[in-house]
């Protein structure tokens, strides 16, 4: 999840979209505008698992206008998605994934679990660190482009072995935990 257009591209909010252009061009994977939703869709195989791809082109707190739609057109279950996005609560380089819980306050995770009725669904989680001052936090998320330095350590985290991104988009998530987050240098 991110927000559209080159004014949001290296903000801390889009580094989910980050994640998603970097796995469709591991993959071989191509975008084209999506023809039943506002956004752009890929489909390829990673392994031998058949995905889709989508970049909302919402705003980042209107996501499930976007993805459930998109969801409902080609079948997939709330319990078959990944959803990539910004987290707070990580320091850059930290990445970690969960299944289902709460929007804990995260606005674009609320829009998914309003639109598609369900909080099942898989998050990747990417550390973007905290502006220490939560009166701050938009403008940290959305107006300022995240440092080069921590852009680095937050893309070399979700730059994953062959080996595990497979593992992710074949559904093995909890194999994807435990080596995720047995990680050396990952904390928590």
């Amino acid at each position: 999840m991110g927000n559209p257009g080159p004014a949001y591209a290296a903000t801390r909010h889009n580094i989910g979209v980050a994640f998603v252009r970097y796995l469709a061009s591991r993959f071989g994977i191509g975008f084209a505008t999506a023809t039943k939703v506002k956004g752009e869709a890929g489909r390829g195989l990673i392994g031998d698992a058949d995905v889709r791809l989508l970049l909302p082109g919402s705003y980042m707190n209107q996501s499930g206008e976007v993805v459930a739609p998109y969801a409902r057109y080609y079948r997939v279950a709330p319990e078959e998605m990944l959803v990539a996005y910004d987290e707070v609560a990580f320091e850059p380089g930290i990445v970690r994934l969960k299944t289902g819980g709460g929007a804990n306050g995260h606005n674009g995770i609320k829009s998914l679990i309003e639109h598609l009725g369900s909080r099942d669904f898989h998050r990747l989680r990417i550390g973007v660190g905290h502006p220490g001052d939560r009166a701050q936090m938009v403008r940290y998320l959305t107006a300022v482009n995240m440092p080069a330095e921590e852009r680095e350590r937050a893309a070399a985290a979700f730059e994953l072995d062959d080996e595990l991104l497979i593992a992710l988009a074949e559904g093995e998530m909890q194999a994807v935990m435990n080596r995720l987050h047995g990680a050396p240098g990952q904390e928590g």
